[in-house]
């Protein structure tokens, strides 16, 4: 495991509102996504994708996500866009995991405004959270559809440190992409960003959060 900062110490912080991403940092999800893709697809007679290659379209939104899987038959995202949102509408949790050591976190940190922001549609964000049983842990769940800007602008971020009258160095971010870290950073708030979900190691020091861990677990190192 691993805790660094990129750019000098910063130590503990006195945090009182710890917003997550969902997908890759909370939960392992996917095995459900890429079902659902490939749903699509079969259902479009096109080829099916990998994982790995589904994985990697994931956090921009599902719109963003079937542009991808559909390459240069686009003319059918509409169609597309249904089968998978009716497909993965009823398959949200089938194969989808909380991570190692998250319940821990959440419970740890029971006493602070907690807050999730995914660029999955809102309602698909609050009902996985509900049918892993984690749903009650946060006090608030933004979606990409929440506001007129989803991850990497600010505006969720800065709509959840309004609802609570949170300064935005008062907050943290935790995430497993780039867009994370770049929302965060617009924001004004901190960032931290994990190693072990959808991008990897690389993407992440690219980024450059305040802080990289390899295990949310870590998070009790930098939140007071």
């Amino acid at each position: 495991m691993e805790l660094s900062r990129s750019t000098g110490s910063l130590g503990k912080k006195p945090i009182d509102l710890i917003i997550f991403d969902q997908d890759g940092t909370l939960v392992d999800s996917r095995a459900d996504i890429s079902n659902a893709v490939n749903h699509a697809l079969k259902n479009l007679d096109l080829p099916l994708l990998a994982t790995d290659t589904i994985t990697g379209y994931v956090g921009e939104g599902i719109t963003k996500l079937m542009e991808n899987a559909l390459g240069p038959h686009g003319g059918l995202l509409e169609e597309g866009l249904s089968l998978f949102l009716e497909y993965y509408s009823s398959h949200i949790a089938d194969n989808t995991h909380i991570y190692p050591n998250v319940l821990e976190i959440l419970e740890y940190f029971r006493s602070k405004r907690k807050a999730v922001i995914s660029n999955k549609l809102e309602s698909l964000t609050r009902d996985l959270l509900r049918e892993l049983g984690i749903l009650h842990y946060f006090d608030i769940i933004l979606g990409g559809d929440s506001t007129g800007r989803k991850k990497p602008f600010p505006d969720p971020i800065i709509k959840v440190l309004d609802e609570f009258s949170i300064k935005s160095s008062s907050a943290l971010i935790i995430g497993d992409s780039p867009t994370d870290i770049e929302a965060g950073r617009e924001a004004g708030v901190f960032t931290c960003g994990v190693t072990y979900g959808y991008r990897g190691r690389d993407q992440i020091l690219t980024a450059k959060p305040d802080f990289i861990i390899d295990d949310i677990i870590k998070l009790k190192e930098i939140i007071e």
